[in-house]
C-alpha cells in the first residue's frame, strides 16, 4: 500500500487519490479562471510549504490549483527517485493535468519545484499540447558545482509560454547560467528573481507566491 502524506494544513483542499493522481486539490470559491498542476522536488512531497503557500495564494486569486505527488514519492516516503525512473514520473504530470482538465475544462499550467518542475518541463517538450504553460520554480540547471552537466538539452523543444521563479543564490544556477537556458526557449519567457534567496526560495520570507501570481498574469493571458 502507497504511503499517504503528512496531514494537510491547508483545511479548505481536498485530498486526491485517484488513478495514478494523489495530492491535495484546492478550489477557489468563486470562478475558476484557469488550473495549475503543481508538484515537487526530489526531497519533498506534495505538502512541502512552497507548494502550500502558492497553492493558497493562487486558489484565492481564482485558479484551481492541484498539488500532487510523483510517482516516486507514491512509492516510498522519503529518499530521492531514481534516474531510471524519470519516466514514470513524467507520466504523473500527465495524469495531474488530466485530472484537471476533466475535471474543470480550462487551460491548464504545469510545474513544480526544482526536479519536479525539471520533470514538467520535459514532459511538456515531449508533448506540446500538454498544457497551456510552464511555471518552473528554482529550475535545477546543474547539480550545485558541477556547471559542466547542465540540464537544457529538451529546452528549445517547449514550445509553451514559460515562467522562472529562481533565488540569486540558488546553487543550482546563477542569475547568468539561468538567463542563457531562458534564451534557449523559442516560446514567450518571463522570469521572477528572487534576491538574496537560496535553492528552497523561503517562500514567506520573500512573498513567492503574491510575486509568482502577479508575474504569472502577465504571462498566461487567460489568468
Amino acid at each position: 500500500m502507497s504511503p499517504k502524506p503528512a496531514p494537510e494544513p491547508a483545511a479548505e483542499a481536498a485530498y486526491i487519490a485517484e488513478g495514478g493522481v494523489r495530492g491535495f486539490l484546492h478550489v477557489p470559491d468563486g470562478p475558476s479562471v484557469g488550473s495549475l498542476a503543481l508538484t515537487h522536488g526530489a526531497g519533498g512531497n506534495c505538502t512541502a510549504k512552497l507548494l502550500v503557500d502558492l497553492a493558497n495564494t493562487w486558489s484565492a486569486g481564482g485558479i484551481t490549483v492541484l498539488r500532487f505527488d510523483l510517482a516516486f514519492r507514491q512509492l516510498k516516503q522519503s529518499g530521492p527517485p531514481h534516474p531510471s525512473k524519470a519516466a514514470g514520473d513524467r507520466d504523473s504530470v500527465r495524469d495531474a493535468v488530466a485530472f484537471l482538465r476533466s475535471r474543470t475544462g480550462e487551460p491548464v499550467l504545469v510545474g513544480g519545484h526544482s526536479y519536479g518542475g525539471r520533470q514538467a518541463s520535459m514532459a511538456v517538450a515531449e508533448d506540446e499540447g500538454l498544457a497551456s504553460g510552464l511555471v518552473l520554480l528554482s529550475y535545477p540547471l546543474h547539480p550545485p558545482g558541477k556547471p559542466e552537466k547542465s540540464r537544457t538539452a529538451h529546452l528549445p523543444d517547449i514550445a509553451v509560454p514559460t515562467m522562472f521563479v529562481s533565488g540569486t543564490k540558488d546553487p543550482f544556477g546563477t542569475p547568468d547560467e539561468l538567463a542563457d537556458a531562458i534564451a534557449l526557449i523559442p516560446a514567450e519567457t518571463t522570469s521572477v528573481e528572487i534576491s538574496g534567496a537560496g535553492h528552497d526560495l523561503s517562500a514567506a520570507k520573500h512573498r513567492v507566491a503574491e510575486r509568482s501570481l502577479d508575474a504569472a498574469t502577465s504571462i498566461f493571458p487567460h489568468l
